[in-house]
């Protein structure tokens, strides 16, 4: 298995939603929408080659690379950038500390202005094997910067809320056992400037039974000084069973000191097909705030972020609306039978995020990769009243989230299409096929649409309703991640390096 963002200001000029420096979260701001007004982003890159022998990039072969930094071997994770730094999960393949060796989950912190290394929080693996954590996946989550703080869940399936200036400024917080965090069998080590600093961590697996499928990924949200958190619970080694069908899917923790303040109980946990990976979307809907979640039971939910004490004195997340993200024909056939997941014409969940966009919510289904192809759906949802303003058959499904700019939504299945779509009506206005698998998202920013894929192309189209390919950069390991702005500057991750493109920008390697 290959498995698997200040907050910004909303204007209304040109593109549906703009940001105005930053990408502190997984999606940019609470909307998940992965789009940017920035101006003046490079057409042409040339992230370079490899110095023979080395993992380098001869900077010389190189072109508008503001800075280029070594990361793991497997990375899945968007970055996100805020207050000078950009972080980013990885594994452990190119180690920065030699007490730190073998397979583990890294969070790696940089300098936003020249790529330096800062620090590194290493998470051992979950020791449970394929099941819960993935060989080589490391950190999957894109972690939420605000204040200060950081926040992202582990590979070992824990809620983490970091320092953003790690240990530099001394042992801050709660937690002041960051060593023994960090290191298994017995081993010992002193933590140092170039290690993270833990204020809090909550443990999902030991608080809430929670069974965890390959990986724990997604990213958090904030809603009201709340964590909002999927908790990726999921199915065994068997993919029949759930072993904890009664554990919540997503959660509320305490901003300040992760503690458990609400959770779902819609009982996804009994439904789920696989794993709940997607991570949720926060948005206000006639001034009230609102989580918005695609489940591991291919159900899209609104939730009142208010929990209410039920009659066992659980706080509970009051449901809102859920609806099906498939058609009835994927769970059923003609003839009543059920149709078998993991099929080509069977149902899926959720993995990709919804996006708001102006009172509607909108969202695609899908599956982890290792499935394949298959029949999917994107629909337009009334974000107040959960009815289906439009769905969009012709997308496969995908793990992609869509952006949405000037009218238009732009969405990628895990065949490798590009899909353009009108806001209004579902209705298609282009396909563009990349011709290899697409894992990240699309990022459409100044009249470009950005768009990765397996065979380490990312793709540069024309924004507009006339389909026109402009560009293409070809690096040298695959692109999961999805490409990110901020600042006025292009953020692509591929599994090996992490790449900062700026026009005219004079190089520097990390």
């Amino acid at each position: 298995m290959k498995n698997i963002k200040a907050i910004a200001l909303l204007i209304t000029v040109n593109l549906t939603t703009s940001y105005s420096a930053d990408w502190p979260e997984w999606g940019g701001d609470g909307y998940n929408n992965m789009a940017s007004s920035a101006k003046g982003i490079p057409l042409e890159m040339e992230p370079g080659k490899r110095k023979k022998g080395t993992e380098d990039i001869d900077l010389s072969t190189t072109k508008n690379v503001k800075w280029v930094a070594k990361i793991g071997s497997q990375s899945y994770g968007t970055p996100t950038i805020a207050e000078g730094k950009v972080l980013i999960g990885t594994n452990n393949e190119s180690p920065r500390d030699a007490q730190h060796e073998g397979d583990r989950g890294i969070i790696m912190c940089f300098d936003e202005k020249d790529g330096g290394f800062l620090w590194q929080l290493v998470i051992p693996k979950l020791g449970a094997g394929k099941v819960s954590d993935w060989e080589y996946l490391g950190v999957c989550s894109s972690p939420l910067i605000h204040k200060g703080r950081a926040y992202f869940i582990s590979n070992r399936c824990k809620v983490v809320c970091v320092d953003m200036e790690g240990m530099a400024n001394g042992n801050d917080g709660p937690f002041k056992d960051e060593a023994k965090f960090m290191m298994t069998g017995g081993k010992t080590f002193k933590a140092g400037k170039g290690d993270g600093d833990i204020i809090w961590v909550y443990d999902m697996r030991e608080e809430l039974g929670v069974f965890p499928h390959n990986i724990a990924s997604s990213s958090p949200k904030i809603v009201d000084g709340k964590l909002v958190v999927t908790t990726s619970n999921g199915v065994d080694w068997s993919h029949l069973n759930v072993p904890a069908p009664q554990a919540p899917c997503l959660i509320l923790l305490d901003l300040a000191t992760g503690e458990l303040v609400g959770e779902e109980a819609s009982k996804i946990g009994e439904r789920v097909m696989h794993c709940n990976w997607s991570s949720p979307m926060v948005a206000k809907v006639d001034g009230k705030s609102t989580i918005f979640f695609g489940a591991g039971d291919g159900y899209l939910y609104s939730f009142d972020p208010k929990a209410k004490e039920d009659d066992e004195g659980f706080l509970v997340m009051p449901e809102n609306w859920r609806v099906d993200g498939n058609l009835p024909e994927y769970r059923k056939d003609k003839d009543g039978k059920k149709v078998k997941y993991a099929t080509f014409e069977g149902p899926s969940e959720y993995i990709s995020s919804p996006v708001y966009h102006e009172g509607n919510v909108i969202s695609l289904i899908g599956q982890d990769p290792e499935h394949g192809e298959g029949v999917g759906r994107m629909m337009s949802v009334n974000a107040k009243t959960g009815k289906v303003n439009w769905d969009y058959t012709e997308i496969e499904r995908g793990i992609s989230t869509a952006s949405i700019a000037d009218g238009l939504v732009y969405a990628a299945d895990y065949r490798g299409r590009v899909h353009c779509v009108d806001v209004k009506n579902g209705k298609k206005a282009w396909v563009y096929d990349t011709k290899s698998h697409i894992w990240g998202s699309t990022l459409v920013a100044d009249g470009k649409v950005f768009i990765g894929n397996e065979d380490g192309e990312v793709v540069i189209l024309k924004h507009g309703r006339k389909m026109e390919k402009i560009g293409l950069v070809e690096f040298s390991a695959p692109v999961y991640a999805s490409p990110v702005i901020a600042n006025g500057v292009l953020y692509i991750a591929t599994q090996t390096h992490l790449y900062a493109f700026k026009e005219g920008a004079k190089t520097a390697s990390k």
